[in-house]
């Protein structure tokens, strides 16, 4: 259990699709290839665990002692390491997805912004282009998955408990559930966070960050990892502009100074406004 974010344990992960929700075989601890003893969550910032994994690192003195420094020094080995192994998931699920011409999305972002509204709309307007698979995640809840569901495209629901992010394994697990076809668009619905899912690789070919107009302008500056780590940031709600205080050029200006390669859409899944850009680049990715 990391303390500072929340990350949940390893039993909580329940994979299931829709019309699926009374079955409990999915119930299950997502393997990645290390030691049972580590749990799977991992964290670039430094903070201190107390629970129990000490044995790992061996920082003690001649006294048998752990000192706090070296507790913190554990902590970032550990955590290094367990990133480490998911990225190397990570590329496993990118070279499934490159085989077989799967265009995989990491669609990212704080909870709230419209991820799901906006790819209801992108899947309804575009299924008789692009094929779309769906794999949704949140702490809880089939709720997104049904929507995804009505739209007729093919969903996983990732449930991740008190976890607040999804990783390399669970999108492995996920997806030999849904049985992708090839030349098709996956998204990734990852669980509403702007923090930890920046630091996860799931194997995906883009990153996109929504971002809403109901949010603060300076998101970019105050999330920098999740913006330097995109390549594409979508300002969503834009029909509610008359009506918030909320600086586009201002927002665009700050995701640049984090990440000057970010390419932007401006649009409305409500409206439609702005949206045949955002379709073009799916077409294109």
């Amino acid at each position: 259990m990391c303390g500072t974010c929340g990350c949940g344990q390893e039993d909580e992960i329940r994979i299931t699709k829709p019309g699926d929700e009374n079955q409990h075989d999915h119930v299950h601890s997502h393997e990645h290839e290390h030691d049972d003893e580590n749990h799977s969550h991992a964290h670039t910032h430094t903070h201190s665990h107390n629970d129990g994994h000490e044995h790992h690192h061996h920082h003690e003195d001649d006294h048998g002692h752990h000192h706090h420094n070296h507790e913190v020094g554990r902590e970032v080995v550990l955590e290094q390491d367990i990133l480490h192994k998911n990225n190397l998931l990570a590329e496993r699920n990118r070279g499934f997805f490159e085989a077989r011409n799967i265009r995989a999305i990491n669609m990212v972002s704080s909870p709230g912004s419209g991820k799901t509204t906006l790819l209801e709309k992108t899947i309804t307007d575009m299924k008789g282009d692009i094929p779309f698979f769906i794999v949704e995640g949140d702490q809880q809840t089939m709720n997104d998955a049904k929507r995804i569901e009505a739209t007729g495209a093919p969903v996983v629901q990732v449930n991740t408990g008190s976890g607040c992010h999804l990783d390399a394994s669970m999108v492995n697990r996920a997806v030999k559930e849904l049985d992708i076809a090839e030349n098709s668009i996956l998204v990734i619905e990852n669980v509403g966070n702007l923090v930890c899912p920046a630091m996860f690789d799931l194997g995906e070919a883009y990153r996109v960050v929504v971002i809403s107009v109901t949010e603060g302008d300076d998101k970019p500056i105050k999330y920098p990892d999740m913006f330097r780590t995109s390549n594409i940031c979508i300002i969503n709600k834009t029909d509610l502009l008359p009506y918030v205080d909320f600086d586009v050029e201002k927002a665009k200006d700050y995701a640049l100074r984090v990440n000057h390669h970010l390419k932007f859409f401006e649009l409305s899944a409500k409206s439609g406004e702005g949206m045949d850009a955002w379709y073009e680049w799916l077409k294109e990715c």
